[in-house]
């Protein structure tokens, strides 16, 4: 009953002197190949934190204490959509569900809602749901492998013939490689990219909101050395062609912005020529790629937060928990 007690006043202070126990790995049950607990790394253990802050927080605005809380309120919680639109795709909501089961079962509490609330989950439809799904570095490659090919010079009636499959393969590297929304790459004005590499060969990238989606932020990211000579090429071959305008990547001669769906099939077309599984063969994949490489050298959420642009962590939070998708090969064992 103390352990409850201290729960309901501070459940984020009790939270995070939980996460950092044998306790927490007993809940989750992963064990090494030496049969010892897995203990969990600090990047995880902040993860997790982010996460149950934002639980935290809901639960404030709804006036409930962590005790009191029912399989029907975590409903709710997951539940939650802005503008008709879902906070939480089901793959996270699973993983937020899977949180708040360890602490219940951590505190003895039955019937443990989480779990209840985890029962009576369509398992079905979370499968569908692959918003969080990133590329292996094979299946990088062989996306990269397939960008779209210049056309043989010997075929060209005038030098830039073929301009916009050179501007799609630059728009399609820039996304890969420096995580942009889709919305920010259509969007992406001349001022807006570094005209001085660095010892390594990358340029940097100050995104602003003009011209871009009203949910993307002021930020600044280094685009490495293949993105670079791939998007230089592309903006001195632009700027032979005197196309007027500021975007980078404009739609036509006129220097229009291009639309999103003229993004999407290109990008589609690339994943096609790739064979990679085409349920999720959008810019939303890249960025979850380039967010999980990210993870992968040592990115604190924070750090993450900052390179993707995001307003809130735990929207970086939610990048840990993107999932590799296998190759329609590896799924038939051929």
């Amino acid at each position: 009953m103390q352990n409850l007690t201290s729960w309901d006043a501070d459940p984020v202070r009790a939270f995070r002197q939980f996460v950092a126990t044998a306790a927490f790995a007993e809940t989750g049950r992963r064990l090494r190949a030496d049969g010892s607990l897995r203990v969990l790394s600090a990047q995880s253990a902040r993860i997790y934190t982010f996460m149950f802050a934002n639980f935290a927080g809901w639960m404030l605005e709804e006036r409930l204490s962590f005790s009191r809380v029912t399989q029907a309120d975590l409903v709710r919680f997951i539940d939650r959509r802005i503008k008709g639109k879902p906070v939480l795709n089901s793959k996270i909501a699973y993983r937020y569900l899977r949180l708040l089961e360890r602490c219940y079962e951590h505190l003895d509490l039955a019937p443990n809602p989480a779990q209840q609330a985890i029962l009576g989950i369509d398992r079905a439809h979370m499968a569908k749901d692959d918003a969080g799904r990133s590329l292996s570095d094979d299946q990088l490659a062989r996306f990269f492998a397939a960008l779209p090919a210049d056309a043989p010079r010997r075929r060209r009636v005038t030098a830039f013939d073929g301009w916009k499959r050179r501007r799609d393969r630059a728009m399609q590297v820039v996304i890969a490689l420096a995580g942009l929304r889709v919305s920010e790459a259509i969007g992406l004005l001349i001022a807006e990219v570094g005209r001085q590499a660095d010892i390594d060969g990358a340029i940097v990238l100050s995104i602003t909101p003009d011209e871009k989606h009203d949910t993307s932020h002021e930020h600044t990211i280094a685009l490495p050395r293949l993105g670079a000579e791939e998007l230089q090429a592309w903006l001195r071959e632009r700027e032979t062609m005197a196309i007027p305008g500021q975007f980078v990547f404009p739609a036509n001669l006129a220097g229009n912005k291009m639309t999103r769906k003229t993004v999407y099939v290109q990008m589609r077309a690339t994943f096609e020529r790739a064979g990679m599984d085409l349920a999720r063969s959008g810019g939303r994949t890249l960025r979850n790629t380039f967010a999980k490489q990210q993870l992968a050298k040592g990115a604190s959420a924070d750090e993450l937060k900052d390179v993707l642009g995001l307003a809130l962590m735990r929207s970086a939070a939610d990048y840990q928990f993107t999932e590799v998708r296998p190759d329609p090969a590896d799924q038939t064992g051929s």
